[in-house]
């Protein structure tokens, strides 16, 4: 999942360090999430937000992304199709 960590963290002068340490994740996991190598639980991604103080949905963009979904990869079907 897309998503705008990157550009809102360094807009605020905050490490990667320092933003897995408010929310309680290893600076690895920042990383993780950056690159989109992964997705972060709700509960994560809503933490990552309020850090920013921007609703969950601008700082995570729920597009088409480099890497498939976990729904895709295991072969899922969205019911909406």
């Amino acid at each position: 999942m897309k998503n705008r960590i990157r550009e809102l963290r360094e807009s605020m002068g905050m490490t990667q360090e320092r933003l897995g340490a408010l929310v309680g994740v290893s600076r690895q996991a920042i990383i993780a999430i950056e690159t989109e190598k992964y997705e972060p639980s709700i509960w994560l991604a809503y933490d990552i937000s309020k850090v920013f103080g921007f609703p969950i949905e601008e700082v995570f963009l729920f597009e088409a992304s480099e890497h498939k979904s976990r729904s895709v990869q295991r072969g899922g079907k969205y019911l909406w199709h």
